[in-house]
């Protein structure tokens, strides 16, 4: 077999160094137990190590494996391995997510002449790409482009996915994808053993082991079909309100193609928020927006509608957040992740941090706004109020607490934050529809522009100013023949950064170009 080493005289006694770089979660340290199993059946002097990242979830533990054959004529004697790896001098790198392998290759661990590169397509955010209101994540094509000039070998494919139709984790695939790459002189059945021999679980490794293995092998296009994936669930609709839920999908299908497939979701998305009134009402808009519409427009603004008026009416708030928390669905899949045993108990805290702002937003329209409209009262109460809380649900008084916010959700055209937000969003579509009526891009992106607002607390104000600010140039731009162009560049300058200096640079250079007098943006 081949051992993806440099060509020399005599590899036998050489050491084969492995380097596996994985976060909380991704087993990396089940990864590097199963090498260093199949290495130990083999009679093979091996080691392995490990060294922790900055955090779970924040930076990757590299986990180190030395292994070589043992020397027949000297049986006894033991090999002086290294504690960890050095760049330049890593024979095999695995990597648990794509980002990984990109790090990995800077780090100057991975090296053409030799270096076999195994990495799991997908991607794990890192907090630096979340924190972005945009699309902040970083190029993938540019990863993978870069990690195969870098390697003398490289292997890639979506190990996560194909380990979870599996009911396994990443790890599996990634063991499998070793076991295919054939870089390491140990048969598929003495990699099976060591994955076998892990008890409870087994089953379902082996499954996404096979998968990898032929992926890497090349036995198999794409290994995947054959799994179903685990714990699938169909969208179970409660008898009583079947029919009505039927004559709502019955409209979402007579809308216009390239409506439906955004009308649908969208459906199904405010049903499940508040109820099928709530449905009948987000129809109902899609509908009247769609007879006005132009179809040698391909229906667009309607499309963008479908989607951006969903988002709208099911914004983020503490009712829905409780909800989510305590569905039964959510539970389930908590449990299936942390691969719970059925002697192991899970304790599961959940963390809020509310503002005075969110509390009123819980109360009946009228007596919401009396309090939120007296500044000294909002002070003195927030100071009670704004707190971060840890709340056990597993405990009956914690979840208690949240099913009855959860439970608020079927009064919620009574409180105060429906009333904001209704408002708000009939006064969005009202603006769209009036600039489609002038210019047709114009309104589209304008419709767009909703992007910008999401989540609660601080999150959803530092949006809301956003928007304001991108919408406030307008006046500006009406008229224009690149006006939608410069509204995009708005949007997507909002969307690049979380402090908004790429909004106040744009906003200066809209203001540079019109006939309007500069403003602050900010």
């Amino acid at each position: 077999m081949k051992l993806g080493l440099p060509e020399g005289p005599d590899t036998t006694g050489r050491i084969i160094k492995i380097c596996i770089l994985a976060v909380g979660g991704q087993g990396g340290g089940v990864l590097s137990g199963w090498v260093t199993d199949v290495a130990q059946r083999a009679g093979w002097h091996v080691q392995s190590t490990s060294v922790a990242g900055v955090a779970q979830r924040t930076g990757a533990t590299i986990y180190y494996v030395e292994m070589m054959p043992r020397d027949p004529a000297r049986p006894h004697d033991e090999p002086v391995l290294s504690l960890s790896p050095s760049p330049g001098d890593v024979d095999i790198l695995i990597a648990a997510e794509l980002a990984e392998a990109g790090r990995a290759v800077l780090r100057g661990f991975v090296t053409p002449e030799r270096t076999t590169l195994i990495a799991s397509s997908h991607r794990m955010l890192a907090v630096s790409e979340k924190i972005v209101p945009g699309d902040g994540r970083a190029d993938s094509d540019t990863v993978i482009r870069r990690a195969g000039e870098a390697a003398r070998r490289f292997i890639h494919f979506d190990m996560e996915t194909m380990a979870k139709k599996a009911g396994s984790v990443v790890s599996a695939s990634l063991f499998g994808a070793l076991a295919g790459s054939g870089e390491l002189p140990f048969s598929r059945e003495a990699f099976e053993a060591t994955v076998g021999a892990g008890g409870k679980g087994a089953q379902a490794s082996l499954a996404a082991f096979a998968l990898a293995y032929d992926r890497a092998a090349g036995t198999t296009g794409d290994g995947e079909a054959a799994v179903k994936p685990a714990g699938a669930r169909a969208t179970v609709i409660p008898q009583r309100l079947a029919q009505g839920w039927q004559a709502l999908l019955g409209r979402a299908a007579a809308l216009p193609e390239p409506v439906r497939e955004m009308a649908e979701p969208g459906l199904r998305k405010t049903v499940d928020f508040l109820d099928l009134a709530y449905g009948d009402e987000y129809l109902a808009q899609i509908e009247r927006l769609v007879a006005a519409d132009n179809a040698g427009q391909d229906f667009a603004f309607s499309r963008e509608a479908a989607k951006y008026l969903a988002n709208a009416m099911v914004y983020d708030d503490i009712v829905r957040v409780a909800d989510l928390k305590t569905r039964a669905g959510r539970a389930d899949r908590v449990r299936a992740e942390v691969k719970l045993a059925d002697s192991q108990t899970l304790a599961t805290t959940e963390y809020f941090h509310p503002r005075m702002e969110e509390i009123v937003g819980l109360m009946p329209a009228g007596l919401g706004a009396a309090i939120e409209a007296r500044p000294g009262l909002m002070k003195t109460l927030n100071r009670f109020v704004d707190r971060g809380r840890r709340i056990r649900t597993d405990t009956i008084h914690g979840f208690g607490m949240l099913w009855v916010i959860g439970g608020l959700r079927h009064f919620r055209r009574s409180l105060l934050r429906h009333k904001v937000e209704a408002a708000h969003t009939k006064e969005w579509l009202a603006l769209a529809e009036a600039e489609r009526a002038r210019d047709y891009a114009l309104g589209v992106e304008v419709l767009k522009c909703r992007r910008l607002m999401k989540g609660y607390s601080d999150t959803h104000a530092r949006g809301q100013s956003k928007f304001d600010h991108v919408l406030a140039c307008l006046p500006l731009l009406r008229g224009r023949q690149d006006a939608a162009d410069w509204l995009r560049r708005l949007r997507e300058a909002a969307l690049a950064d979380a402090e908004g200096k790429m909004l106040d640079g744009a906003i200066k250079t809209v203001h540079s170009f019109t006939d309007g007098p500069a403003q602050n943006a900010g």
